[in-house]
């Protein structure tokens, strides 16, 4: 249900500001199943994470969210960069993005994922040191979040 209001959304925004986009709906760990051996040259992958972004309109996150949970969504997430990376044409750009705030979410798992992706190149937010761009809760009234754009060699 959550998912069919969150398309809806999608649609809603597009329409709105006179774009046109291809939206799919998929496990991302298995692409290949909804797109087969398609490649395209940008891709926005809004990771399924935490939420520790949102707490401050949503409080129930931090008494539901348990340790294991992170490293769950961690993992998952690195399952579904390496498997939507394959799908991303040389010269393109995948940007990341989740509304976490927590590191293992964001700069560990971008870290991580360029250090096992040589053809991987963190373009225009952060340094090697500390990739992506992260915002905080609070600031300017918005959620916390954090994204990174990456190019394909």
């Amino acid at each position: 249900m959550w998912m069919k209001k969150r398309l809806s959304r999608v649609y809603d925004n597009l329409k709105r500001l006179g774009m046109k986009a291809t939206v799919k709906q998929g496990d991302g760990r298995y692409p290949q199943q909804w797109c087969g051996e398609q490649q395209f040259d940008r891709i926005l992958l809004d990771a399924p994470c935490s939420a520790t972004g949102v707490i401050r309109r949503h409080p129930d996150i931090k008494w539901l969210r348990r340790d294991r949970d992170i490293a769950e969504l961690a993992q998952l997430q690195a399952e579904i960069l390496n498997a939507t990376w394959l799908h991303l044409k040389p010269g393109g750009t995948l940007v990341y993005a989740t509304c976490s705030i927590l590191p293992e979410e964001n700069q560990q798992q971008i870290t991580a994922f360029l250090a096992r992706t040589p053809d991987a190149v963190l373009s225009e937010t952060g340094t090697p040191e500390k990739p992506g761009r992260q915002n905080l809760p609070g600031a300017e009234d918005g959620d916390g979040f954090f994204y990174a754009k990456l190019i394909k060699k």
